[in-house]
């Protein structure tokens, strides 16, 4: 097991625990200091039980006007103080879904390339160590300010956090004529940069960053492993059920625009779209079809990072042959059931079952290795497991084999805890793990997609695990590294424990 979670009250630097007086309501807590200057100018936060909340902080300009369609611009500076006590406007106009598991307000305006600073200590001597993190929402939704990203249990653990918001859909990663490729990556660039310039004002180290996101926010993680320019700016990754498929080849992002006149009858140029409203470019975005059984291959999202030869040199099957990605401590992993209840929900029979498949891209030799690697599996649970292999775990593993080959230090682990919420269905489902990560088993939505009474010792080992890693670089001695040699992985349940090569039934069809 990982080490035990660190206290409520306590934190470690190095290797001796420091206890900070802010955190349990006393004069010092006080008298810390809730203004921060910036390099653009003074920000103000909210003082909290853990520490200081500064939301909404402007990291370039909003992507307007001109700035639409353009590579994120640098603040304009400010001399009065900035109150950040509000989350900022998000890209996301429209959620996924109606429901969704994650809770995702959409906050209206243009400034929506800000970020949210949650720190212990606002000191620049405190040198804390730093997680960044980059929301999921398929590339095209999720915002930064779900409660469910809150950095207060990092910050009871002497971890600064910084969840970043960025382009989305048609603005962030459709490839567009007279406007710069994969301006989404260049948010998250700039965000990171701006992590580098500033953290050291809000108690962090900029020697000591980690880049951490789940899903498409996964994806972000390995596209800017592959992004040489972003390859100074963070010494650490966690992927979380990402979608590593991604960065596309730069056919897919064309045949996605091409797609995208065709469908919309508006040619995919800045001249056509700048000046259209961000509302008629979600009526425009939304006509196109959506990934998933019926349509292309799944695992295959039209708007999406892709390889556009500078930014990103190479698509995902290509970084893998060439290994040109970064050199750094990766932790990565998937839940048991990432979108078997999509499937279930349809209630695909056996005879059903290789016509859905088969809309899917799954061929009937690969349908036959997935029967052997899931034995006496039923058709729709069969067809949800194949979804969820083919989309995130497969992809996940086939990252983690050619880190760990390469020598890289790299850590797997699949999430099996599984819901006890009616609408979940008893299975480990996409994104049911994060409340854990992030210790928030009281937050808003939590009680709906866990059930009533999620385990805290679960989400005590698994937070304590991630504030190790982001600390040292290892997630503890009771978490061992994933080599070629013995394949350990971490199984996150009720009872928690490594095991060796537990995808050795797998391993023949996601490496195929």
């Amino acid at each position: 097991m990982p080490a035990a979670p660190i206290g409520r009250r306590t934190f470690l630097l190095g290797a001796g625990a420091v206890t900070l007086a802010a955190c349990s309501g006393t004069s010092e807590q006080d008298s810390m200091p809730d203004v921060v200057r910036t390099a653009h100018g003074p920000v103000r936060g909210q003082r909290r039980e853990t520490g200081v909340a500064f939301l909404g902080i402007p990291f370039a300009r909003p992507p307007a006007g001109e700035l639409r369609f353009a590579a994120p611009a640098p603040p304009a500076p400010w001399t009065d103080t900035l109150d950040c006590t509000r989350y900022g406007p998000t890209a996301q106009r429209k959620q996924l879904s109606t429901v969704t598991t994650i809770p995702e307000p959409s906050i209206p305006g243009d400034a929506v390339l800000n970020l949210n600073v949650f720190t212990p200590d606002p000191s620049p001597d405190a040198k804390l160590p730093v997680l960044v993190w980059i929301h999921g929402g398929g590339f095209v939704a999720g915002s930064p300010a779900s409660p469910w990203y809150d950095g207060a249990a990092f910050n009871r653990d002497g971890v600064v956090l910084v969840s970043v918001g960025y382009r989305l859909g048609i603005e962030g990663f459709l490839q567009i004529d007279g406007a710069p490729d994969n301006r989404a990556v260049l948010d998250w660039i700039a965000a990171l940069r701006w992590v580098r310039d500033n953290i050291a004002s809000f108690g962090g180290d900029p020697e000591k960053v980690t880049v951490a996101g789940q899903s498409a926010g996964g994806g972000a993680v390995w596209a800017l492993m592959a992004a040489p320019a972003a390859r100074d700016l963070f010494r650490a990754g966690i992927c979380v059920s990402g979608a590593v498929t991604q960065p596309n080849d730069r056919a897919t992002a064309a045949a996605a625009a091409e797609s995208f006149t065709r469908i919309t009858g508006v040619p995919a140029t800045a001249a056509a779209l700048r000046d259209m409203s961000g509302d008629q470019l979600q009526q425009l975005q939304d006509k196109l079809s959506p990934p998933g059984p019926g349509g292309a291959n799944p695992a295959t999202l039209q708007l999406a990072p892709f390889a556009d030869g500078t930014l990103i040199p190479e698509p995902t099957p290509a970084l893998l042959a060439s290994g040109a990605t970064a050199d750094i401590p990766l932790l990565i992993g998937f839940t048991r059931h990432e979108f078997n209840m999509a499937a279930a929900a349809q209630h695909i029979s056996d005879a059903e079952a290789p016509a859905a498949l088969a809309a899917m891209g799954v061929d009937s030799a690969t349908l036959d290795a997935y029967r052997v690697a899931y034995p006496g599996v039923g058709a729709s649970e069969l067809l949800g497991q194949i979804m969820s292999d083919m989309i995130i775990r497969g992809p996940s593993y086939r990252v983690a084999e050619d880190h760990a080959r390469r020598g890289r230090p790299t850590w797997l682990y699949e999430f099996t805890w599984t819901s006890t919420a009616p609408d979940y269905r008893g299975t480990a489902a996409h994104c049911l793990d994060l409340p854990f990560a992030f210790d928030l088993l009281h937050a808003q939505g939590v009680t709906a997609a866990e059930g009533d009474a999620p385990p805290q010792p679960l989400a005590d080992a698994m937070h304590a695990a991630w504030v190790s890693f982001v600390r040292d670089g290892d997630p503890g001695r009771g978490w061992p590294r994933y080599t070629p040699d013995t394949r350990e992985t971490m199984i996150w349940a009720a009872q928690s424990h490594t095991a060796a090569d537990p995808f050795a039934a797998q391993r023949a069809v996601w490496l195929r």
